[in-house]
C-alpha cells in the first residue's frame, strides 16, 4: 500500500487530523470530542449510534492520499477499512493479474465506505485509486472486527462493497443486499422525506397529540411510540387523497424506509397492527417539542405533505410487498404486483406469464455492481428504478441500460458464464429479480403454450394458447391462439384466416387490429398488403374451377369484412388518408362480384359516400361551434401575437406545423427576420415550438397564447394582460342560477366534448400524435375542459375576499360535484375536487372551519340518489347557464392564486 501520511500534507495542522494522529490510548476525552465534531458532518456516520460513534473516534486514523496514489491492489491481503471524509476513488477491476488492463467501473465518492474483506480475510476484489486528493478514515483490522461484532446491525449500511465481502456476513449474493437493508441502513434520508416527517410529526402533535405517548407492553416501557393502527387512521382522516388502509401504510413505509419513522425492534416493514413506531425526531431523550409556530406552519403544510406521499407511497408497498417470502404474499399483494408489472417494458410481450411472475419476484438493491463478468448466472434482473453500466472487460462500457431494460437472461438461457460486468451509474438503483428455477419453469410453461412460425429460422408469427371455456354446457372446451409478436404481414394474414364470415359476429381481435394497426402497420403498408390478398387468391391454382371460385370469393369477403369494419370505426379519418380512399375504390376488390359480396361492397360504398359528403359540405368552424368533430382536413382561425401584443389572424389547416405557421406569419407581416414559435403560458413560462410539430395550437394551457418573434426578443416576453384572467369573480352572477342546472349544463358540454373524442385520438396520444403526424384536438379539448373548470373552483373563492360568502361559494362549488356525480359526470365532478384540494383553497382553514355537517350530510344524500338521464331540471334562464358554463373564465397562474388566497387568509403569527 502506498500512502502519504497527513503529517506530511500542509493540512496537518487541523486540530481534529492532529488529534486522530495520536495514539488511541493517548487521546483525552477533548480530543474524542474534537473527532466527534468532525465526524458527525459525514453523510455515512449521520446515523449512527453515539456510542459507535465515540469507538470509531477511539481507535480511527487519519489517511491522505494525493491524486493517483494506488491505496491497494486487487488481489492484497487487506488490513484496514476505509471510509471516504473528502475526495473520491476510482475503483478498478482487472480479469487477469496484469494490472495494465484494468477497467474502471466506477468511482467512490464522500460518505461511502470499503474494505470490509478484512473480516473474513478474503483478497482484495479491486484496486482502489485516488481520483483526486482525498482524505479517509482508517480503522485497522482488530478493531473493526470488534466493532463490527458490538454494532452489526448500525453498521450494515456501511458494508455493501463491489467486491463480495458481504457475501458471508449477509448469506446473499455478491455486492447485492435486500432492499430494506439498503434504503434504511446506507441511504441518508431526503431533504424532502425529513421535511415531511417533520411536518407529519408536528401535525399530529397539533391535532392528535395523545398519539405520541409512552407505552407499556410486557412490561417494558417504549418511549414516545405511536400504534401502526391509530397512525393509518389518522392519515385517512386527514385527506381524500388517501384511497385506502392500504395506500396509507405505504405512504407510512416511505417514512420507514426513509428511516424518519422506526419500528421499536428495527422491523423493516411497517404494519396496520398494534405495533410501535417512533419519530425520527423523538429518538433522543431530550427531544423538543414543536412551538405553537411550528405547528400552525405543519398544518397549513399538511396537504401538500400528505400529496406527495400519496404519490411515492404505492411505489414503498410494492417493495414491501416484494420483500415478502412469495409463499407469504396474498391474493391483494399478488394483484398489486400484477398491475404494476404490466407497465413494465421488459415484460410487455409476456402476457398472462406474467400472472406468475407475480408470485416469485423479488426486489433488491445494490451499491456498486450487480454481477461481474465470468460469474455464474444465477438470477434474471429487470431495472425497476435507476440505470446500470454494462462493462466488458478491456472494452469499458459497451451499452446503457434505464428504468424497465431488463438483463441476465442469456446467462440462464444458454447456462453460461456471465458475460458483461453489471455497474450502477447512479445511487439508489432497484432491481426485480427472478431466480434460475423460477425463471426456467416459467420459461418451459411459456413455450410449451407457444406456437412458432418460422420463415429463413426467423419468427414471422408467435401465438399463445389458451384454453377457452365454453359457454355453452354441451360444447366442450377449445383452445384460442392469441397473437404475441411478428410481421404486420402474417399478423394480417392470421386475422384474415381465422375472421368469422358472419358481419353481425363481432370478433373483438378485428377490432383491435383495425384501431391499433397503425402502431405497427401503417395504412400505406395496410393496402398494398389487402390488395395483394385479393389478387393472390383470385390466381389460386389448386381445386375445381367451382372450389378456386369459392376460396376467391371467401377471401374477399374476409377482406371486404375487414375494410367495412375499419371504415366504420375509422369515420371521418379515413378521409385523411388517399391511400386508404383509393384502396376501397379499386377494381381488383370488385372483380367478379358476387352475390355473397355485393351487400358488402355496397356497404361500404354508402359509408364512404356519406363521408366525403360531409367532408365537402361542413368546415371547421361551423364544426367548432356545433361541437362536432374536429378533423385533420378542417381549417381553424389561429390568433398569433407579436412581442408588442398586436397579432395577426391566420386561417391554417388543424395539422399545420410550426415551420408553416411561422411561415404564414412572417408572409402576412412582411418580415424578412428567422420567427420562432412560442407557447406562452399565464405565469410567463416560454415553451418553443419545433418547426415539425403538428397542430401547434394543441400545446396552449387554458390561458395560454402563441406568439411569433426573433430570437432576440425571447427574453423580453410577457404575457397578455387577458391572459392573468379576471380580478373579480362572477359569484354575482351564478350564485342565482341553481346548482342543479349548472352540474346538468356542465354535464351536457361535458358529454359534446367526450362525444368528438374519437379512438384514435386515444391511441396517437398514448404513442405520440407527432410521430404519427396526426391531431388529437377533441381529446385535448376535453382534457382542456377538466383543467378549466379545476381552475375556475380556484379562481372564484381566492376572489371572494369575505368569509361568508367564500363559505356558501364553497358548500355552491360541493353542491354542484354532487349534482355531476348525481349525473354520472365524473369528469366535472373530480375537477371540482381537485380544484377544491388545490392548496391555494384547501389552506383556508377559516374558510373550512365554517362549513358544518349538514352539507356533508347533503354531498352524501346526493351520491345515493340515481341518475335518470332523460329528467332535466327545468330552468327559469337556461341559455344563461349554458353561456356561463361554457365560458368559464379563470385564473391560470398557481403562483398568483396562492397570493391571493394569503391575502384572503395570511399565515397565522
Amino acid at each position: 500500500m502506498v500512502a502519504v501520511h497527513a503529517s506530511a500534507h500542509s493540512v496537518a495542522s487541523s486540530e481534529w487530523i492532529i488529534c486522530l494522529d495520536k495514539r488511541p490510548a493517548e487521546r483525552s476525552g477533548e480530543d474524542v470530542d474534537i473527532i466527534l465534531a468532525r465526524l458527525k458532518g459525514v453523510k455515512a456516520f449521520e446515523k449512527f449510534h453515539p456510542n459507535l460513534l465515540q469507538q470509531i473516534c477511539m481507535c480511527g486514523f487519519y489517511e491522505y492520499l494525493e491524486k493517483g496514489i494506488t491505496l491497494y491492489r486487487q488481489g492484497d491481503i487487506g488490513t484496514s477499512w476505509y471510509a471516504v471524509l473528502s475526495g473520491s476513488l476510482d475503483v478498478k477491476v482487472s480479469e487477469t493479474a496484469n494490472h495494465q488492463d484494468a477497467v474502471t467501473i466506477c468511482t467512490l465518492g464522500v460518505g461511502t465506505a470499503f474494505g470490509e474483506s478484512i473480516l473474513d480475510n478474503t483478497p482484495r476484489h479491486a484496486t482502489i485509486v485516488s481520483r483526486e486528493n482525498s482524505e479517509l478514515l482508517r480503522i485497522e483490522q482488530r478493531e473493526f472486527k470488534t466493532l463490527w461484532e458490538k454494532y452489526r446491525q448500525c453498521m450494515a449500511g456501511l458494508l455493501a462493497p463491489p467486491y463480495g465481502a458481504v457475501q458471508e456476513c449477509f448469506s446473499v449474493p455478491r455486492s447485492q443486499l435486500p432492499l430494506s437493508l439498503s434504503r434504511i441502513l446506507l441511504q441518508v434520508p431526503s431533504e424532502k422525506i425529513l421535511r415531511a416527517e417533520k411536518g407529519l410529526r408536528n401535525a399530529i402533535l397539533a391535532r392528535a397529540p395523545h398519539m405520541i405517548r409512552d407505552r407499556k407492553y410486557h412490561l417494558k416501557t417504549y418511549r414516545q411510540c405511536c400504534v401502526g393502527t391509530e397512525l393509518v387512521d389518522w392519515l385517512l382522516q386527514q385527506s381524500s387523497c388517501v384511497h385506502s388502509r392500504a395506500h396509507a401504510v405505504g405512504m407510512w413505509q416511505v417514512l420507514l424506509e426513509e428511516g424518519v419513522l422506526n419500528h421499536v425492534d428495527h422491523e423493516l416493514n411497517f404494519q396496520d397492527k398494534y405495533l410501535f413506531y417512533r419519530f425520527l425526531d423523538d429518538e433522543e431523550e431530550d427531544a423538543v417539542l414543536p412551538s405553537d409556530d411550528d405547528k400552525h406552519e405543519a398544518e397549513e403544510e399538511l396537504q401538500e405533505t400528505l400529496l406527495i406521499l400519496s404519490q411515492i407511497g404505492p411505489d414503498a408497498l410494492m417493495r414491501m410487498i416484494l420483500r415478502k417470502p412469495p409463499g407469504q404474499r396474498t391474493a391483494e399483494d399478488l394483484e398489486i404486483i400484477y398491475d404494476e408489472l404490466l407497465h413494465i417494458k421488459a415484460l410487455s410481450h409476456l402476457s398472462n406469464t406474467v400472472s406468475w411472475l407475480s408470485h416469485v419476484l423479488c426486489v433488491f438493491a445494490f451499491y456498486i455492481s450487480v454481477f461481474n463478468q465470468g460469474e455464474e448466472g444465477t438470477s434474471w434482473y429487470i431495472i425497476q428504478k435507476g440505470s446500470v453500466n454494462v462493462v466488458i472487460y478491456g472494452k469499458g462500457v459497451v451499452c446503457t441500460l434505464h428504468e424497465g431494460d431488463d438483463f441476465g437472461k442469456l446467462a440462464l438461457v444458454n447456462d453460461a458464464p456471465r458475460a458483461a460486468s453489471i455497474v450502477l451509474r447512479e445511487d439508489n438503483c432497484h432491481f426485480l429479480r427472478v431466480d434460475k428455477e423460477d425463471f426456467n419453469r416459467i420459461l418451459r410453461d411459456v413455450e410449451a403454450n407457444t406456437v412458432r412460425l418460422k420463415e429463413h429460422d426467423q419468427d414471422v408469427l408467435v401465438l399463445q394458447k389458451s384454453l377457452r371455456p365454453s359457454s355453452h354446457g354441451n360444447i366442450p372446451a377449445h383452445f384460442k391462439y392469441t397473437v404475441m409478436s411478428g410481421s404486420p404481414e402474417k399478423i394480417l394474414e392470421h386475422l384474415l384466416e381465422t375472421m368469422r364470415l358472419d358481419i353481425h359476429f363481432f370478433d373483438p381481435a378485428l377490432d383491435d387490429f383495425v384501431l391499433m394497426h397503425c402502431v405497427f402497420m401503417p395504412i400505406s403498408q395496410l393496402c398494398p398488403a389487402l390488395l395483394r390478398v385479393c389478387t393472390y387468391h383470385s390466381q389460386a391454382s389448386q381445386g375445381s374451377e367451382q372450389e378456386r371460385l369459392d376460396y376467391s370469393v371467401a377471401s374477399k369477403r374476409r377482406v371486404l369484412s375487414l375494410a367495412l369494419r375499419w371504415a366504420t370505426l375509422q369515420g371521418h379519418h379515413l378521409l385523411e388518408d388517399d391511400t386508404a380512399l383509393s384502396f376501397v375504390g379499386v377494381r381488383s376488390i370488385h372483380k367478379h362480384t358476387h352475390a355473397g359480396i355485393e351487400s358488402l361492397t355496397t356497404s361500404l360504398h354508402r359509408d364512404l359516400i356519406h363521408k366525403v359528403l360531409l367532408r365537402q359540405f361542413s368546415s371547421g368552424e361551423e364544426r367548432l361551434a356545433k361541437k362536432q368533430p374536429i378533423r385533420s382536413f378542417d381549417d381553424i382561425l389561429l390568433k398569433v401575437y407579436c412581442s408588442d401584443h398586436t397579432y395577426t389572424t391566420l386561417r391554417v389547416p388543424v395539422l399545420a406545423t410550426g415551420r408553416e405557421v411561422t411561415a404564414a406569419v412572417a408572409d402576412k407581416l412582411g418580415s424578412t427576420e428567422e420567427l420562432l414559435l412560442i407557447n406562452l403560458s399565464a405565469s410567463g413560462e416560454k415553451q418553443i415550438l419545433k418547426p415539425n410539430d403538428v397542430s401547434v395550437f394543441q400545446s396552449l394551457g387554458v390561458n395560454g397564447r402563441l406568439f411569433a418573434c426573433s430570437r432576440e426578443q425571447l427574453d423580453s416576453l410577457n404575457p397578455l394582460a387577458e391572459q392573468e384572467g379576471p380580478s373579480t369573480g362572477s359569484m354575482s352572477s351564478f350564485e342565482l342560477m341553481s346548482s342543479k342546472d349548472l352540474a346538468c349544463q356542465m354535464t351536457q358540454y361535458d358529454w359534446e366534448l367526450f362525444s368528438c373524442v374519437h379512438e384514435y385520438e386515444l391511441v396517437y396520444h398514448t404513442f405520440g400524435r407527432q410521430a404519427y403526424r396526426r391531431s388529437t384536438a377533441n381529446l385535448e379539448l376535453f382534457l382542456k375542459r377538466f383543467n378549466q373548470v379545476q381552475l375556475w373552483v380556484v379562481t372564484e373563492v381566492c376572489l371572494c375576499g369575505t368569509l361568508s360568502k367564500r363559505v356558501q361559494l364553497l358548500k355552491k362549488f360541493i353542491k354542484i360535484a354532487a349534482h355531476c356525480r348525481e349525473f354520472k359526470n365524473l369528469n366535472s365532478f373530480f375537477a371540482i375536487i381537485m380544484g377544491m384540494c388545490n392548496p391555494a383553497v384547501s389552506r383556508l382553514s377559516q374558510t373550512w372551519e365554517r362549513l358544518i355537517a349538514n352539507t356533508i350530510r347533503a354531498v352524501r344524500h346526493c351520491r345515493s340518489q340515481l341518475f335518470n338521464a332523460e329528467v332535466s331540471p327545468a330552468s327559469k334562464n337556461p341559455q344563461e347557464v349554458r353561456n356561463y358554463v361554457r365560458q368559464l373564465n379563470v385564473i391560470d397562474n398557481q403562483r398568483t392564486l396562492s397570493q391571493l388566497s394569503f391575502i384572503l387568509e395570511p399565515r397565522r403569527s
